[in-house]
């Protein structure tokens, strides 16, 4: 699959047309606004030129891969000639159900339709579609052109073709597919967000404060992040967001979100990218001070 288009010119989006025209794909990036593209576009020249300074790309490698894509503010014309599509919108539910509907009128009957969702439903997503055997997860880590993992979720009508295509596409990619079955949360944040959320628990009833409880999970159990300077770099409101799809699916308490993280997104204190969580981002994007809480 030579054509690659993918939606959404945000931190995935960007990361997944990054490693794709790396690979030689001729990438489509398509997001509805112009700024979104600009600063998806120059976060992935950044992102090439540090690999350029650790000598991990050669120095015709940032042209090349910056000349496999091409930007689009609309959704046709970015689809007229694609192989696959991976859909990195905003993690919610409807929004996803719309784009697939257009996705399926708008792109060539043989195209392969993936989500990057890290939780909703690709038998659901799938369902919004005619053709339900074309519907993938692909499920990307962050930062994409670092991380190895990508979580390929079969949905209940996924053919076993466009599986195999899909695990063979990112083991092209210098990925590691590992192919996981379609339940809210799939594996990785079924048992991360569980993690994060007991971490958030443990701030709202006075067990630690947030320095503390991340030392203890780095020092103590080797992880190289604490559970909360996790929370910040993903986005609380994208860990509010997984907890909730898990919450639903599952109707089980443990599953429920902290009253802290509620409070936290609905205060805007969202982590990096509003520039305050558990910690302070407002001078760079790491975590200097611990930021007050909303106990």
């Amino acid at each position: 699959m030579d054509k690659i288009t993918v939606l959404g010119a945000g931190t995935m989006g960007n990361g997944i047309a990054h490693v794709f025209a790396q690979h030689g794909h001729q990438v489509s990036l398509v997001d509805p606004s112009k700024d979104a593209l600009e600063k998806g576009l120059a976060t992935i020249a950044k992102n090439l030129d540090r690999m350029l300074a650790k000598e991990r790309i050669g120095p015709g490698e940032k042209a090349f891969t910056l000349g496999n894509i091409t930007t689009f503010t609309e959704m046709a014309p970015g689809l007229t000639q694609a192989q696959l599509v991976v859909e990195a919108a905003t993690e919610n539910t409807s929004l996803k159900l719309d784009i697939f509907k257009q996705l399926d009128a708008l792109s060539p009957a043989d195209c392969l339709l993936a989500t990057n969702t890290s939780s909703i439903s690709i038998t659901q997503i799938a369902a919004a579609t005619n053709r339900p055997q074309q519907v993938i997860g692909m499920h990307f880590m962050n930062p994409v052109p670092v991380m190895r993992l990508v979580e390929v979720i079969k949905g209940y009508s996924t053919s076993d073709a466009t599986l195999k295509k899909v695990m063979e596409l990112s083991k092209a990619l210098g990925k590691t597919p590992v192919m996981v079955n379609d339940y809210p949360g799939f594996v990785a944040n079924r048992i991360l967000m569980p993690m994060i959320n007991e971490a958030v628990e443990s701030l709202h009833h006075g067990v630690a404060g947030v320095a503390e409880i991340d030392t203890v999970m780095k020092l103590g159990m080797a992880h190289p992040m604490g559970p909360l300077q996790l929370a910040d770099f993903i986005g609380l409101d994208v860990c509010l967001s997984i907890l909730e799809v898990m919450f639903k699916g599952f109707k089980k308490d443990k599953y429920a979100p902290s009253p802290l993280l509620v409070n936290m997104v609905m205060a805007g204190k969202l982590g990096v990218k509003s520039g305050e969580g558990f910690y302070d981002y407002s001078s760079s994007k790491k975590a200097e001070r611990v930021a007050p809480q909303f106990l």
